[in-house]
């Protein structure tokens, strides 16, 4: 009997963490979880990591401890963010400690995730799903939120990152996805976003064999909506 798959969730928050990690449970895979606490006990299908993604280099300890409990992950999810508010008015007045720390786990801790995934991926069989989600929302658009700065860099930044290697590794089977729910009418979904329609969306992602769109505008019980202004 084949091993179980692994799937990695980096920022298992309440909402759309945890309903991924249980859409992908009741399909059989092993579930790995961080946030910064991880006070819930593991077991052997699932197991909860402290990790701190404001430290970019813990990244690669969270997948060395992954693969040493339950095997390498075959899908992973980024759905940690970070947005410290700045004075709309004077946008540029945010500390700079501020800035970088925000940018840390909203990009450069998704770039470690992202290079640390290719590398499970590339040592799994052809019949592994090999997908890598990041969650993000409008913000890599023509839009802004004046006091949210440094999570629209954040988004604008990463949302590049995973276009680039949805084309550069799609050859190899390798899907990369900028998941980002809205309303029937494509207006951000902001405090209506959905956790279970996240799980289910991510899923199928997961189950796709083929690289779909790069970034997966969705909404909830339509599931992938391409929208002509996104």
């Amino acid at each position: 009997m084949p091993p179980s798959p692994v799937v990695l969730i980096l920022g298992a928050g309440p909402n759309i963490g945890q309903h991924v990690a249980q859409a992908f449970a009741a399909k059989g895979y092993k579930v790995a979880l961080t946030s910064r606490s991880a006070k819930k006990q593991s077991s052997e299908d699932e197991v909860n990591i402290s990790c701190d993604l404001s430290d970019p280099t813990s990244v690669v300890n969270v997948f060395d401890k992954v693969k040493e409990l339950l095997g390498l992950p075959s899908v992973v999810v980024y759905n940690a963010a970070a947005a410290t508010s700045n004075d709309p008015k004077d946008p540029l007045s945010l500390p700079f400690a501020d800035f970088t720390r925000d940018l840390n786990i909203n990009t450069s801790s998704v770039f470690v995730a992202a290079q640390q995934a290719v590398l499970a991926f590339k040592q799994l069989p052809d019949s592994a799903s090999k997908t890598f989600i990041y969650t993000g929302n409008k913000l890599n658009n023509a839009i802004t939120i004046a006091p949210m700065l440094n999570l629209g860099v954040g988004k604008s930044a990463t949302a590049h990152m995973i276009q680039s290697a949805a084309a550069a590794y799609a050859e190899r089977g390798f899907k990369f996805y900028y998941a980002d729910e809205r309303k029937a009418d494509g207006s951000p979904a902001y405090s209506s976003i959905d956790g279970e329609a996240h799980g289910k969306h991510y899923l199928q992602l997961a189950e796709g064999r083929e690289q779909e769109p790069w970034q997966q505008t969705f909404v909830k019980g339509m599931g992938y909506k391409k929208f002509s202004t996104v």
